[in-house]
């Protein structure tokens, strides 16, 4: 497998308006175990989110970009709950599949929305700290810079775009260790060509340009952060 370069031209499965209901389902549900896994929100909890959260010295507003199932929600708000920060948070996915299943996951002080970032920022939407999950590696060139653009306008003080890490040693280990969790999912195969439509350190930071920072929290992790301009 050559993962020398981004494969862009790959599609994931569960982006197909037409594909399988109930693995589609299943596939979001199980995001929650598999984000905690492998996403390392953890880490960038501990070391990027709640120093931001701790900094408003008041209750923050938190949106989460391409919330999917609403699993990164769900594990931010029991940690910042665990430091008794006050937080609303807000999950927005434009694809009603997801939010389908969002809204049924059940999170104090949260409200999971059908939208994009184009249609908060019309609606005059505006937060203190915009955070995504696995939404870079789908997006094309051009989408990228749109998306960063956007979130910033969102955000008042800050946005962190977590991503995957390209490299061969995560390919083989995600389809490896994976298995045990993808029956009836879209998770391995989505999984495995997420990784190769992934950004490497050096090409996500060329991308995004000067003012925003990219890092690695955990293994085979990126983290993008910039400032917020809302």
């Amino acid at each position: 497998m050559d993962l020398s370069k981004r494969d862009e031209q790959l599609r994931e499965l569960m982006d197909d308006p037409h594909c399988d209901p109930q693995r589609l389902d299943a596939t979001l549900r199980r995001f929650g175990l598999v984000n905690k896994l492998v996403s390392g929100w953890g880490s960038v909890y501990r070391n990027h989110l709640r120093g931001l959260l701790v900094g408003l010295d008041r209750p923050a507003r938190v949106l989460d970009l391409g919330s999917g199932g609403g699993d990164v929600i769900a594990q931010l708000a029991q940690l910042a709950r665990r430091d008794g920060l006050s937080v609303e948070w807000t999950g927005a996915d434009p694809d009603p599949r997801a939010h389908d299943v969002a809204s049924r996951t059940e999170v104090p002080h949260s409200t999971f929305v059908c939208a994009d970032a184009n249609d908060l920022l019309a609606e005059g939407a505006r937060f203190d700290l915009v955070i995504s999950n696995h939404v870079l590696h789908h997006l094309e060139a051009s989408e990228l810079q749109e998306f960063a653009a956007t979130s910033q306008r969102l955000a008042g003080t800050a946005v962190l775009h977590n991503d995957i890490a390209r490299s061969r040693l995560a390919y083989a280990l995600f389809s490896v260790g994976i298995s045990p969790l993808a029956a009836g999912t879209f998770l391995r195969v989505d999984g495995l060509r997420s990784i190769r439509r992934s950004y490497q350190p050096a090409e996500l930071s060329a991308a995004l340009g000067a003012e925003w920072s990219v890092t690695s929290p955990a293994a085979f992790r990126l983290i993008a952060q910039g400032p917020g301009r809302g």
